[in-house]
């Protein structure tokens, strides 16, 4: 209309900014109901993921950003990432309501680092009394159950994670040994170091697991997340470690202990090792590297910015995993067998091998569960 004031960019953005508190409005309020449903699963013993019910919510989406003239696949994506976010909130609701931790005390050694944190705060959902020993929780508070030493803590958990460094976790198990009444498990990568410690334990009677998680602290809800567990001599020892993500999405699944490092090598330290490859023959190109950082292809980038996630991990963590596992120097032979036949194929101009690598590629991922 004439004479009417123009919005000045300043004023669109704080309407911007309006609009933007209204969406984190509408997002508590959509968790606030998934909580009352995450309830209403509970008393039914339902699982809390819905296939169907997700690519419904997926589809109206799509048709409500049609309605509204929005891109569908942004849509698509924002509703799996809500859902996300709604999965964790009915996990957690569901480890809250089932409290099997209640009564019971838990120490976690190596609390105050990153897994550790997330193992208190996993075992304090559940309803268990959780004490941290970690030199990195300061000065030991009465009553509060920090302790810079595990030594200082006392005797009577009823369950003890050892979610300290691999080393560090060697050297304990087998002082744990001597005095815990309790369930003990570590959370290590590679499990050959600890095996001394874990066969003391079973020596000494102690109910000893072996437990890695495949995720890392990050992680909000455990849909589509793998824990393994091992026995150390004891079944109902990794029977009650598993017990503890039964109220969890994750897929528990039982290895023999001498089958985990083989497997891992490749897990993690193919994959590992890949992504540093990758990433370091980019940071060496030369004179390519300051272009390459401008450029973007969709290949290029989801794998950079796979290999920036392992970029910003511990790395002392991850030389642990790659020099530890005996296992692992097969692997890493493998990967550099695979960039020599690839580099092989292509000097020699064969598009014959190199379709088929490709395919035989395809294959193995069309046959992998």
């Amino acid at each position: 209309m004439v004479g009417e004031k123009q919005p000045t960019l300043p004023d669109l953005r704080r309407e911007l900014a309006r609009v933007d508190e209204e969406i984190l409005d509408a997002w508590a309020r959509r968790e606030e109901v998934t909580g009352a449903i995450g309830l209403l699963k509970e008393a039914a013993d339902a699982p809390i993921h819905d296939a169907r019910q997700e690519e419904r919510v997926v589809e109206r989406a799509r048709a409500g950003a049609r309605r509204r003239n929005l891109p569908e696949g942004l849509a698509a994506e924002l509703a799996r990432l809500v859902m996300r976010s709604a999965l964790a909130r009915q996990e957690a609701v569901r480890l809250r309501a089932r409290r099997q931790g209640a009564g019971q005390k838990a120490l976690v050694i190596g609390g105050a680092g990153r897994m550790g944190r997330w193992f208190a705060a996993f075992l304090g959902e559940q309803g268990f009394r959780v004490a941290v020993a970690d030199p990195g929780v300061g000065e030991a508070a009465p009553g509060e159950g920090r302790f810079r030493d595990w030594t200082e803590a006392p005797d009577d958990f009823d369950l003890t994670v050892v979610a300290a460094p691999l080393a560090v976790t060697a050297d304990l198990l087998p002082k744990i040994a001597a005095g815990r009444r309790g369930l003990v498990f570590d959370i290590g990568s590679v499990k050959t170091p600890l095996r001394p410690g874990l066969e003391e334990m079973a020596r000494r009677g102690v109910r000893a697991a072996s437990v890695h998680p495949m995720f890392g602290p990050d992680t909000l809800a455990l849909h589509r997340r793998h824990v393994l567990v091992m026995e150390a001599g004891d079944p109902r020892a990794a029977d009650a470690a598993a017990e503890l993500f039964s109220g969890t999405m994750a897929e528990v699944l039982r290895l023999p202990l001498a089958a985990h490092d083989p497997l891992i090598a490749y897990v993690l330290g193919l994959s590992h090792a890949a992504n540093l490859a990758f990433l370091t023959a980019v940071r060496e190109s030369g004179e390519h590297a300051p272009r390459l950082a401008r450029l973007s292809s969709v290949t290029f980038d989801r794998q950079m910015a796979t290999a920036a996630a392992v970029a910003r991990e511990n790395p002392h963590l991850y030389f642990e995993i790659q020099r530890s596992n005996p296992h692992g120097d097969r692997a890493l032979r493998s990967l550099a067998a695979a960039v020599h036949r690839l580099a092989d194929i292509v000097r020699a101009g064969d598009e014959d091998a190199f379709v088929s690598l490709m395919r035989e590629g395809r294959d193995y991922l069309t046959a992998r569960p």
